[in-house]
């Protein structure tokens, strides 16, 4: 089980090349493939063993099984009316009504803090868009 081990590289004159080329591509250590050679035509066996404790109530192995077959949404969606926003004031506008959908508690402050962070962003991309096309008018003009 052991692997051809990557010679360094060197140029003509024996002198090492420049830069770290670091692991090949898809390179795995050994201990996993050790842990996949012993574990090798267990996949089933050990689910089903797996599913087995949890049915009978072994809450460790019930974890794993949920953990694997529904694992816990880190980021859920939001849903709230907003305007569209295509000027400065439709964004205090759009801030406006995130304001009210947390004192509705429609959505929760820190939801709202992502959202707000959004149309913060999405302000300033209409701002410089804003900008641009004042700028082009002028050199136009001149």
């Amino acid at each position: 089980m052991t692997e051809p081990r990557n010679e360094p590289a060197k140029s003509g004159d024996g002198r090492f090349k420049p830069g770290n080329p670091g692991k090949p591509k898809g390179a795995r250590s050994r201990v996993t493939l050790a842990i996949e050679a012993l574990l090798e035509g267990q996949h089933e066996a050990l689910t089903k063993a797996a599913i087995d404790k949890a049915l009978e109530g072994d809450t460790v192995a019930l974890r794993l099984c949920l953990d694997r077959l529904a694992p816990p949404r880190r980021d859920a969606p939001v849903s709230i009316e907003l305007p569209p926003v295509r000027s400065a004031a439709d964004a205090v506008e759009a801030s406006a009504a995130v304001l009210a959908a947390i004192s509705a508690g429609d959505v929760t402050p820190d939801e709202a803090g992502r959202i707000m962070a959004l149309l913060t962003a999405h302000k300033a991309i209409v701002e410089t868009g804003d900008l641009e096309a004042r700028i082009a008018a002028l050199e136009e003009k001149a």
